[in-house]
């Protein structure tokens, strides 16, 4: 599909903050009060939709579960001899894949449990951002970050390390203290940051390679508002000169581009409202202020997008770049997603940019963003604060799987690492070796699922 095409069909695109969820739901846990969660209006119909949200896969799996409770699905995988969670169809690739069973948990009831005093949150793993952060908010609470995109869950989130933007952020998964699942057989399971630091710091990234996730605690932040700025054609030559500088310049920062001239196309800037030192209204870096909301494509109607021009707002309302009440249809579109370290940053858009003429056909847009780095052991930040190359792709998987292989072997380097959900072509020996914990990680595994039982090719192919 065209790019002129894509336009007329009224601006479904979604950027960097999808991903694939792997999850459940209901275990016993204490906390002060629980909230009941609407479980309508966030996720798809699974028992109708049996491709992924964009389009491009058709699940394979001989048998599509949802139970309704705890201990039916505890019953269903102690019965299965291979099973894979399924959850909002956001990925791009086969993570979520599989030739046996999938489970969904969609039909669970949901609710949130709050501890205020111990400032942290207990939710049902089948639940998405857009059920959690208002109620959140309503509390006085609010989370680190948030992906572009809220209508995804936060199980899946952790799995695959999904992140937001900010230099001083990390994934998603990092706001985890406590993780609840199912293991292979059939027995809940609970680790926390606090009893089991080291296994801890190698279950929240866990690939959907652990078990069925039931719930997770989240730690909790008090509410705060942003306030965003988008800027337009940020000359490049100031971008390759203050890179950091830019990327810093408010709570989360994201470039917009096609590297197709010497300017990066916009700059969303967010700012914590009475805190952050919000930039200059007349210039940022070069860049000029937007005379109007902008969607990060400008032909494109910014309707479904977060408020800007300056106009505060609470952080689940301005950290996505699109509305929690925007019901996105499906997108005829692929994306993958790089990281590189910060410090190599100017250098790898350079590289990319080489490549404009070979992207052009192809690439939709294209969003850079910063993550801090963590101590998760599958997570492409595992020490290592990143900058990330996200690429909204045509539904083209030919001419993507071409220019690809070139992004690769440019960035290769920078030990340039992929997003586990997304479209990439990186040979798994490579990609193996840029995880020091591998080893570990596969033996952590096997304490929990021994015969493989949540293993599916996906991971046989990249981790084994």
């Amino acid at each position: 599909m065209k790019k002129r095409d894509f336009l007329k069909r009224g601006g479904t695109l979604v950027l960097g903050g999808t991903f694939v969820s792997f999850c459940s739901t209901s275990g016993g846990r204490n906390a002060s009060e629980s909230t009941s969660i609407d479980s309508t209006g966030m996720t798809p119909d699974l028992s109708t939709q049996r491709t992924n949200w964009a389009g491009n896969l058709s699940y394979s799996a001989k048998e599509l579960h949802q139970p309704v409770s705890t201990e039916e699905l505890q019953e269903l995988i102690r019965a299965s001899d291979k099973v894979r969670a399924l959850g909002t169809t956001h990925c791009f690739n086969t993570i979520a894949d599989t030739r046996h069973k999938q489970v969904s948990v969609r039909l669970f009831n949901r609710s949130i449990e709050i501890d205020e005093k111990a400032m942290k949150a207990t939710i049902d793993a089948g639940a998405s951002y857009g059920q959690v952060c208002g109620i959140l908010h309503q509390r006085g609470f609010a989370l680190h970050n948030l992906a572009s995109l809220p209508h995804i869950s936060v199980a899946g989130a952790a799995a695959t390390a999904t992140h937001g933007s900010g230099v001083a952020n990390g994934n998603l998964g990092s706001a985890l203290s406590a993780i609840e699942f199912i293991d292979a057989e059939g027995n809940l399971q609970r680790l926390s940051r606090d009893q089991n630091l080291d296994e801890f710091e190698g279950v929240v990234t866990h690939l959907g390679g652990l078990g069925i996730l039931t719930a997770l605690t989240l730690d909790l932040k008090p509410t705060f508002e942003v306030v965003q700025h988008v800027y337009q054609f940020l000359p490049v030559k100031n971008l390759l000169q203050n890179f950091t500088a830019i990327m810093s310049g408010g709570y989360s920062v994201s470039l917009f581009t096609d590297y197709q001239s010497d300017t990066v196309n916009q700059v969303w800037v967010k700012s914590v409202a009475n805190q952050d030192h919000v930039p200059s209204l007349d210039d940022y870096f070069g860049a000029q202020p937007a005379k109007k909301d902008l969607h990060p494509i400008v032909e494109i109607s910014a309707e479904n997008c977060t408020d800007q021009m300056g106009v505060a707002g609470p952080w689940y309302d301005r950290l996505p770049h699109f509305k929690m009440e925007f019901t996105p249809s499906s997108g005829k579109e692929l994306q993958s997603e790089f990281f590189v370290p910060l410090d190599r940053a100017a250098e790898a858009f350079q590289v990319i940019s080489a490549l404009k003429e070979q992207l052009d056909p192809v690439l939709m847009i294209s969003e850079i963003r910063t993550v801090a780095a963590d101590n998760q052991w599958m997570s492409p930040f595992y020490k290592q604060d990143s900058i990330a190359f996200h690429f909204t792709w045509e539904q083209n998987r030919q001419g993507v799987e071409a220019v690809l292989p070139l992004i690769q072997k440019g960035l290769e380097p920078f030990g340039v690492r992929p997003h586990w959900g997304k479209v990439f072509t990186i040979e798994p020996e490579q990609l193996q070796s840029r995880y020091a914990n591998l080893d570990k990680f596969k033996n952590m595994l096997a304490k929990y699922d021994p015969n493989g039982k949540f293993r599916n090719e996906f991971l046989q192919r990249y981790l084994y």
